[in-house]
C-alpha cells in the first residue's frame, strides 16, 4: 500500500509514515523524513526553550534515582567506560594536562592551596582550572563556584 506526503508529494510505502490512530488510514499524513526535518527545524528555532527544558527534566527526582540505578547496571557500566574512553580519545590535551597536575600533587611538587584565587574564600574543595590546555602547568586554583562560574561565562 502507497501514501502521498503532503508534505514532500512523494508516494511512499505506508511503512515510512508513522501511525497514528485517529487518520483514516492508521497513518499520519507527512512522512517520516519530512515530520524528523520539521522536527529538527522547531528544534532549531527554539533551542533555547529545548535546551532548559531538558536541564530542568533530567533534575526530576525520578531521573535522577533512574540514572543512579541504571549506572550500576552492566550495561551502565559499559555505557560510562565507553563514555570516559570516547572523552580521553577526543580531549587528549585535556587528560595530559589533567594527569600532569595530579601527578605533581601526588608528589608534593606543587601545593594546592585551600583558598580560592578568585574569590579569596576558604573551601574544603578546590579546583584547578586550565585556561590553555597547551600550558598545564598554568593553573587557577578556585572554589566549586567560581569554577563554575568560568565555565558559564565561556
Amino acid at each position: 500500500m502507497y501514501k502521498k506526503c503532503i508534505k514532500c508529494s512523494l508516494e511512499l510505502h505506508i511503512e515510512k509514515f508513522y501511525k497514528h490512530k485517529q487518520m483514516a488510514d492508521g497513518h499520519l499524513n507527512k512522512c517520516k523524513e519530512c515530520c524528523k526535518n520539521d522536527v529538527q527545524k522547531n528544534y532549531e528555532v527554539k533551542k533555547e526553550y529545548y535546551q532548559e527544558y531538558d536541564k530542568k527534566r533530567a533534575k526530576l527526582p525520578h531521573r535522577v534515582e533512574a540514572r543512579k540505578q541504571y549506572i550500576q547496571t552492566e550495561a551502565g557500566k559499559k555505557s560510562h567506560f565507553k563514555a570516559v574512553k570516547k572523552f580521553r580519545e577526543n580531549n587528549k590535551e585535556k587528560r595530559i594536562a589533567h594527569s600532569l597536575i595530579n601527578n605533581k600533587l601526588r608528589y608534593n611538587k606543587i601545593e594546592k592551596p585551600i583558598i580560592c584565587t578568585i574569590c579569596n574564600k576558604k573551601s574544603e574543595i578546590i579546583h584547578g582550572h586550565h585556561n590553555d590546555y597547551t600550558k598545564p602547568l598554568e593553573v587557577v586554583w578556585c572554589c566549586p563556584q567560581c569554577h563554575k562560574d568560568i565555565h558559564n561565562c565561556l
